[in-house]
């Protein structure tokens, strides 16, 4: 990388910078104990030995510096010899504990990037006449995932798919994504009905949440021509169709989020939306709708599904990423994931397989794009 190499040179810059100093000045302004910010920049970058070297360098820079300036055998002389000579053991010891940190750090991102891949693992691509493109974005630095969390399986039902947003963040929300992924990946096979693998959601949360938290989320299943959707608490998907025409998908009463049935909360009810040729769906968490740029507007979703036209499902879904990330212009302050369900122009037969992502490409969650 650049800053790397900007690093690496550092040290070198900084004693170039000293001599030319000290020869242009002459002796009646002393540079020489600067020298000592060789070593100290060595070992921000480079290893025990490359510090060690750039010690060794610093000091036989300063012998003739010194003869210069007149200090050889005087008591400064020898101050500056062990300033040099004590900084280096320093930035030595400093670069070994540097050295070990990072080596700690990759061990931790390779056990990250695992438990990734076990949560938000890869989803088929097509299914008959669906395309699936997802989009996903960690507010935490370094992360690719958190307290969001999605699926789409292929039931004997039909296609499945899930969405969600647990309440909070950190690792322990991303325990909770896990357990409800775990859950929704066995109910969708089990249960014949959607409302069905909504209980199911509910009794395991119910087992594992504490307090008041909870989890918004939506349950979809696609038919010809439609798709059922059981709306838990959760932003309202945007449906585009293939005529033009963009509208959300409102669910007929307002439904309590997954882990808050015993507070008495009304329950969801299954409701359907046209879904038919050339027709898209766009579900999504609130870190896309809740996202600010500088002067504080929200992100107008409804506004730039027009990116989503493209030909290519998962290019669109990327651009609208990208054009979300501009208009905060840095880090999403929250998670934001987004799954776009496109149906083709024409249908397939019914004979046609289901395509997974070991034939057409999975989704790689450890890269920006979904």
């Amino acid at each position: 990388m650049k800053s790397q190499g900007v690093l690496r040179a550092l040290p070198f810059v900084a004693i170039s910078g000293v001599v030319l100093a000290d020869l242009l000045v002459g002796p009646t302004l002393v540079f020489l104990p600067l020298l000592t910010l060789g070593p100290a920049f060595a070992s921000v970058s480079g290893g025990i030995r490359r510090t060690a070297a750039v010690g060794v360098l610093s000091l036989v820079v300063y012998v003739p510096l010194a003869a210069y300036d007149q200090l050889l055998g005087r008591p400064q002389n020898t101050l500056t010899m062990a300033s040099i000579v004590g900084v280096t053991g320093a930035s030595m010891l400093a670069s070994v504990l540097r050295i070990g940190r990072e080596r700690k750090l990759a061990t931790v991102r390779l056990v990250a990037e695992a438990a990734q891949r076990v949560l938000l693992r890869p989803v088929p691509r097509r299914a008959g006449d669906l395309t699936v493109a997802l989009s996903y974005t960690s507010a935490a630095a370094e992360a690719q995932i958190g307290g969001d969390l999605y699926e789409v399986v292929v039931t004997p039902e039909g296609v499945r798919l899930l969405i969600g947003d647990v309440q909070g963040k950190g690792l322990e929300a991303v325990e909770t994504a896990a357990w409800v992924l775990g859950a929704f990946r066995e109910a969708a096979y089990d249960q014949a009905e959607l409302l069905g693998v909504a209980e199911r959601l509910e009794t395991s949360l119910a087992r594992h949440l504490s307090g008041e938290k909870f989890v918004t989320a939506i349950l979809a299943e696609v038919h010809d021509e439609e798709i059922w959707l059981l709306n838990c608490g959760h932003p309202a998907p945007l449906v585009l169709g293939g005529d033009g025409g963009v509208h959300l998908a409102e669910p007929p009463e307002e439904a309590a989020p997954l882990g808050l049935a015993e507070l008495g909360s009304p329950r969801p009810k299954p409701y359907g939306v046209p879904f038919g040729d050339g027709d898209q769906i766009l579900f999504y968490t609130d870190g896309v709708i809740e996202a600010r740029d500088r002067s504080g507007v929200f992100y107008p979703l409804e506004e730039r599904v027009r990116l989503l036209r493209a030909p290519d499902p998962q290019a669109a879904l990327d651009e609208l990423r990208a054009d979300l990330l501009r208009h905060v212009g840095g880090p999403v302050p929250d998670d934001a994931a987004m799954l776009l369900l496109r149906r083709a122009e024409t249908h397939r037969r019914p004979a046609d397989p289901v395509v997974g992502a070991d034939e057409m490409g999975r989704e790689d969650a450890t890269t920006g794009r979904s």
